[in-house]
């Protein structure tokens, strides 16, 4: 960029390139709504009041805002490319992200990421990145990589880094784990922000935590919890996401004297409420209309993280400062109807403007290393009972039980008339043929088999059915699209929707994306499923850090224990 062109323009000597007039400003910095007509050159604003300017954008009175910013998100969540989620989310307002690539890291690992950034490049928004802390998430499942400090590391020059990403071992950083403290060391040595990610810690663990280096934290669910970490010293991302739905709880957190600490983020917001709900421009509205002030809301949403990464061009209208910014009409209804990013109006009326080019697609190889041959579901009888994954409805958190096996000529088979079904986890990496094997409550499914791609956290092939032979052709069929999610029945595919990068997401629009879920839902309702979403469900009975009894490519796991334990029960 020409700085002295910039200063020149600013101090009134050459024309602006446009000037925003009859505007609202919000100055979050003062807390003020002011009059202010607003000069933009080369993508940047210049200065506030009279300027000459080659073009004139009157803003009709409408209140003009600085561009949302997301702290921390997963774009894998959205199931769509980097692109794809930048159209979907900009004619909401969300100027930034600041995103956590951990779901293809562990698919991918350093490739993964590498993909993540170059995917960044060109784009009509902002896109940062923090890195993926917690490859493997732990020692219980097979992950598609191993990222060490050392892996790390050479991707913290990268500018669009701005953190090491949320620090899921806390157990590890307070226990003292030299290649967990590694991570934390060299995010500190280069000046980087620490994420957190530490639910219900407190008293001297949350100390011990803290004192390692950690900066934030957006898994509080109560308001005692966010107080205590807010006063230990921690920033808190108040999280409104699809699984995770904290902001009404915490919503009394928010005063005059605590919201310079705080921020709002989505974590995983999936396709159906974006379309439906929207992104930060959402939490905005239901916070402000909850009572917040809409001073304090819309900072917590621009100002705030954008200091919190550093990211100094970012998050306020002032001179410097990247035009990003966003037009609306009511201050306590803000619903977004024009956006600028970097000085170029991008969206309208809640879609994108025609004039935004998409950037060139990047290829990425398959991630399916996993054949059909290899896929046995023979379950030898062993004892009388089974361990039995109990599922909660709307909820990644899983109960346990127990059951008398179901059984046919020796064998351990699903039981639809008792809900019972088989469950099944490839290992879809390292063709290390590793297969975990259970059985599973509270789908209802009658007929037929489900599988995924999307499994949490290492994303091995995950099936549920109530007949081998459907189960394996389910799997069958994710492997040959490359990735996705599929309802099968009879040795029939039914549906299915193709997820072919990494496994994890499509390069197809997000609308394309949200009517293919609603296909593939209705298809698993038609065989007796009973859940609102069964993919969603499923894709979390495979994380082995949620209670409590989940599967991996390596067995059953008593998360409350956290081991591995065997399907069949001694007598």
């Amino acid at each position: 960029m020409d700085i002295e062109t910039i200063v020149k323009i600013a101090r009134g000597d050459a024309p602006a390139d446009f000037c925003i007039i009859n505007a609202r400003m919000i100055n979050v910095f003062s807390g003020d709504v002011e009059r202010r007509d607003i000069a933009v050159a080369r993508g940047k604003v210049v200065g506030f009041g009279a300027y000459e300017a080659h073009e004139t954008v009157d803003a009709d009175g409408a209140f003009v805002a600085p561009g949302f910013i997301d702290p921390h998100v997963h774009i894998e969540s959205a199931m769509v490319s980097v692109t794809e989620f930048a159209r979907a989310v900009l004619p909401f307002g969300t100027t930034t992200v600041v995103a956590d690539p951990h779901e293809i890291a562990n698919v991918m690992g350093r490739e993964g990421i590498a993909y993540m950034l170059a995917s960044a490049e060109d784009q009509p928004m902002h896109v940062y990145y923090t890195l993926p802390s917690c490859v493997p998430a732990t020692a219980m499942e097979s992950s598609g990589a191993k990222l060490d400090a050392d892996d790390l590391e050479v991707f913290l020059d990268n500018p669009r880094i701005v953190a090491l990403a949320e620090m899921m071992n806390f157990p590890g950083v307070i226990n003292g784990d030299p290649a967990v403290l590694a991570k934390v060391e060299i995010a500190r040595n280069h000046k980087k922000p620490v994420d957190g990610h530490a639910p219900g810690l407190a008293r001297k663990g949350l100390h011990a935590y803290l004192s390692a280096g950690i900066s934030s934290d957006h898994e509080c669910t109560t308001v005692a919890e966010a107080e205590e970490k807010l006063r230990a010293g921690m920033h808190i991302m108040i999280r409104e996401g699809t699984c995770a739905r904290n902001l009404q709880p915490l919503l009394p957190l928010v005063t005059p004297q605590t919201a310079r600490r705080l921020m709002w983020c989505t974590d995983d917001r999936h396709p159906h409420d974006l379309i439906e709900t929207g992104h930060i421009d959402a939490i905005v509205r239901e916070a402000i209309q909850s009572g917040v002030d809409p001073m304090l809301a819309i900072q917590m949403a621009t100002l705030n993280p954008a200091e919190y990464f550093g990211l100094r061009e970012l998050g306020a209208i002032a001179p410097g400062r990247f035009a990003d910014l966003i037009f609306f009409s009511d201050l306590f209804n803000p619903v977004v109807e024009k956006v600028f990013c970097r000085g170029h109006l991008v969206a309208e009326n809640a879609k994108m403007c025609p004039t935004v080019q998409r950037p060139a697609s990047i290829s990425i190889p398959s991630t399916m290393n996993r054949g059909a041959a290899d896929m046995d579901l023979d379950v030898p009888v062993q004892t009388e009972t089974i361990r039995v994954i109990d599922v909660v409805p709307d909820q990644v958190i899983t109960r346990q039980s127990m059951a008398t096996t179901p059984a046919s000529k020796g064998y351990a088979v699903s039981d639809p008339d008792r809900d019972l079904l088989k469950i099944a986890v490839f290992e879809r990496h390292h063709q290390t043929g590793n297969t975990g094997i259970a059985f599973v409550r509270g789908f209802g499914l009658k007929s037929g088999a489900l599988g995924s791609s999307v499994a949490h956290d290492s994303h091995n092939i995950i099936v549920v059915g109530c007949h081998d032979r459907d189960m394996k052709r389910a799997c069958a069929e994710v492997v040959n699209m490359k990735g996705g999610l599929v309802v099968v029945n009879d040795d029939h595919v039914l549906e299915k929707l193709t997820l072919p990068i990494g496994g994890l997401m499509s390069p197809k629009p997000l609308q394309v994306v949200r009517d293919g879920l609603d296909r593939i839902i209705e298809a698993a309702h038609g065989l007796g499923v009973g859940l609102a979403d069964p993919f969603m469900t499923l894709s979390f009975l495979a994380l082995p850090v949620i209670p409590e009894l989940k599967i991996t490519d390596l067995g059953l796991v008593d998360v409350n224990r956290f081991e591995l334990v065997p399907l069949f029960v001694s007598a």
